[in-house]
């Protein structure tokens, strides 16, 4: 499974949005130049957020993109389902069907070996990105680097 760019981008543009000031909010071309990035697509990015409830947007002078929600609220797996879609990373095209054996009337979806592995697998992953908050992994960064979300405030507000 291969997640797109605009999920890296949509994480390092929350966790930079949970470092400025409350209140604040934070022009998309101001989030793309923070990682040279080209803001017409991280906009993209950045509405999904939006439609998902991730973000709040406003527009004019003082407009831009905020956290809508504490960053304890928001796991890795929202921000995952708001970029690429919640759709099972794994299809199962029922191909026993068509094998030797293979019957019309089963859901092979249920009942095939690779299938509910792929499920189970899939599932653990979603688990795990699930189970980790905004917060845990700001927390995470602010103890390997104390000194980001001041850099962060800086840099955003020289942009």
């Amino acid at each position: 499974m291969q997640m797109s760019e605009g999920v890296e981008w949509a994480l390092h543009s929350c966790l930079n949005l949970a470092w400025v000031e409350e209140g604040t909010a934070v022009k998309a071309t101001r989030l793309a130049a923070f990682y040279d990035l080209p803001a017409a697509y991280l906009n993209k990015q950045l509405q999904a957020l939006v439609r998902a409830g991730i973000l709040t947007s406003a527009t004019g002078p003082r407009g831009g993109f905020r956290l809508a929600r504490d960053p304890r609220d928001i796991t890795l797996l929202d921000v995952v389902d708001a970029i690429e879609g919640g759709q099972d990373a794994f299809r199962c095209q029922e191909i026993l069907r068509k094998g030797p054996g293979g019957r019309a009337d089963v859901d092979y979806r249920k009942v095939c070996a690779v299938s509910q592995a792929m499920r189970r697998a899939e599932a653990a992953w979603r688990r795990e990105l699930g189970g980790q908050t905004l917060a845990a992994l700001k927390e995470q960064v602010e103890s390997r680097q104390p000194r980001t979300p001041e850099m962060t405030r800086r840099r955003i507000a020289n942009l």
